[in-house]
């Protein structure tokens, strides 16, 4: 696995009590079933992305900034979401907010996961001007979702975002360019953050036919389908395929 200056952990926030999300209903699952499998990657793995620090260094620092977008390690592809599309009802929902720090000229953490609704809230730590910049991720296209100047240490921005067609947002500073970022934006509550070794398992899934998704925020996704029946299990893989 290539070193990153940039963290790369995977975690949410802590869960608030409200209502479920809009257009989900919540229903007893009695023996839901469960999917799990495996995200592969095949070909040339891309080397780490590096860029230069040039300003502000006091705060950020004089080395390289070194990205690993496409984290591999034994044939196993890191930093994906693997999550069922379109679910109307299932399991309780409780909505997550993404809280992100920027700290050293970094966004903390690397990739987040909040739920589609809630709040997103960028925090500036640094003595240093911030301008934090969110895009809704569209297969090739982005959309900004938020563009806000943070020139204060201390600085808060909170946002309720509502992503339409995309399943997770590039976090982006427009006043330091080597500062990059993901948020997984879940629509319902069947989602999984791979595993170290790149495996997933997605539980108390009422009996039915589903699509399955892998997100990765630069890759893409990948498409898959299941059916689970009462109690059942089902395997989907997917493999990632370098350029």
């Amino acid at each position: 696995m290539k070193k990153t200056i940039a963290s790369i952990a995977l975690v949410t926030a802590a869960a608030f009590s409200l209502p479920a999300m809009a257009g989900y209903k919540v229903v007893d699952v009695a023996d839901g079933g469960s999917i799990s499998g495996k995200i592969n990657f095949t070909g040339k793995d891309a080397p780490a992305q590096i860029y230069k620090v040039a300003k502000d260094t006091d705060t950020c620092g004089t080395a390289n900034r070194v990205i690993d977008y496409v984290d591999v390690k034994d044939g196993a592809l890191r930093n994906v979401v693997v999550y069922l599309d379109k679910v109307k009802s299932g399991k309780k929902f409780a909505p997550i907010e993404a809280k992100i720090d920027q700290k050293g000229c970094s966004f903390m953490p690397f990739m987040s996961v909040m739920t589609n609704g809630a709040i997103f809230e960028a925090t500036n730590s640094d003595p240093v001007l911030h301008n934090i910049h969110t895009y809704e991720i569209m297969g090739r296209a982005k959309k900004t979702v938020m563009n806000v100047s943070q020139p204060k240490q201390g600085a808060t921005t909170k946002k309720k975002v509502k992503l339409k067609r995309g399943a997770g947002m590039k976090l982006e500073c427009d006043a330091h360019d080597f500062m990059h970022g993901f948020v997984f934006v879940a629509k319902n509550p069947y989602y999984a953050i791979v595993a170290e070794d790149g495996t997933y398992t997605i539980n108390d899934i009422p009996a039915g036919k589903y699509k399955v998704k892998a997100w990765h925020g630069t890759l893409g996704e990948k498409k898959g389908k299941a059916t689970i029946t009462t109690g059942g299990t089902a395997t989907v893989d997917f493999t990632f395929k370098g350029k």
